[in-house]
C-alpha cells in the first residue's frame, strides 16, 4: 500500500481537527494536531502579544517541524491537521502585519524558518478547507473556547485574504479544495464519505473534468 502525507491548511474554524480525526480514523491513518496544551508560551502570548510573539512562532517552528520530519519517516500514512507553511505565510505575517512581531524578529524567524523547511521531505496532498468568514465566526463563537474570545471578523478575513495569496502561488504539491459551509462531515457520515473519495481519488492521480452543457460541443476535436 502507498504511504501518503496529507496536511490540512484553512482558517481558524473551517474545521481542520474534525476532518482529520474523522479522515484518520476512515482510512487507517495516522493523524497528528498542533500542539496546546504543552505550549509554554502560548498563555503569555495572549497576554502580551508584541513581548512573546518571536518566542511562540519559534517553538511552533521546531514542533511542526519534528511532527512532520516524524509523520514522513512513518511507514503508516498520516493527516495532519495544520502545516507548518501556514506558520509563517499567514500566522507569523498577520503578527507582522498588525505590529506584533518586529521587522527584526519577523526577518530572523523568517530566515529560520526558509532553512527549516528546505530539508523537510515533501507531502503529497495540501487540503485547503475554505468556508466564509461570517460562518467561521459563528462556528467560533458555539464553541466558546476562551482563548478563541477575541477574534474578530476583521481578523478572520486578514488571514482569509493571506491564505488566498499563498495558495496563489503555492507549488508543493496538489491541492485540494474543499468548502466546508455547507458540509457536516461530523454529523452526516455521507459528507464524510464524499471528502475521502475525493482525497483517495486525488491521491491516485484521479481527476474528473466536466464541462458545463453549453461549452460541450466547443469541446470536441
Amino acid at each position: 500500500m502507498t504511504k501518503h502525507l496529507v496536511l490540512v491548511a484553512g482558517n481558524i474554524g473551517t474545521g481542520k481537527t474534525s476532518l482529520t480525526e474523522r479522515i484518520g480514523a476512515r482510512l487507517g491513518w495516522r493523524t497528528a494536531f498542533e500542539s496546546v496544551s504543552d505550549n509554554p508560551y502560548l498563555a503569555d502570548f495572549y497576554g502580551d502579544m508584541g513581548q512573546w510573539s518571536f518566542h511562540l512562532q519559534v517553538f511552533f517552528l521546531g514542533h511542526r517541524a519534528r511532527q512532520h520530519l516524524a509523520l514522513a519517516d512513518d511507514a503508516q500514512s498520516a493527516i495532519a491537521d495544520r502545516s507548518i507553511y501556514e506558520d509563517a505565510h499567514i500566522f507569523a505575517r498577520a503578527l507582522h502585519h498588525l505590529g506584533n512581531l518586529s521587522e527584526r524578529d519577523y526577518a530572523a524567524y523568517r530566515a529560520v524558518f526558509d532553512l527549516v523547511v528546505a530539508s523537510l521531505p515533501r507531502h503529497d496532498l495540501l487540503l485547503y478547507l475554505k468556508t466564509p468568514v461570517p460562518v467561521l465566526l459563528d462556528r467560533i463563537r458555539g464553541r466558546g473556547r476562551d482563548i478563541e474570545s477575541g477574534i474578530t471578523a476583521g481578523y478572520l478575513s486578514l488571514l482569509e485574504a493571506f491564505y488566498e495569496e499563498w495558495m496563489q502561488v503555492y507549488d508543493l504539491c496538489p491541492v485540494l479544495t474543499i468548502h466546508t459551509d455547507d458540509l457536516d462531515f461530523v454529523h452526516k457520515p455521507k459528507h464524510l464519505d464524499i471528502v475521502a473519495q475525493r482525497i483517495q481519488a486525488r491521491l491516485a492521480g484521479r481527476e474528473d473534468v466536466v464541462f458545463p452543457p453549453a461549452q460541450r460541443s466547443n469541446a470536441t476535436g
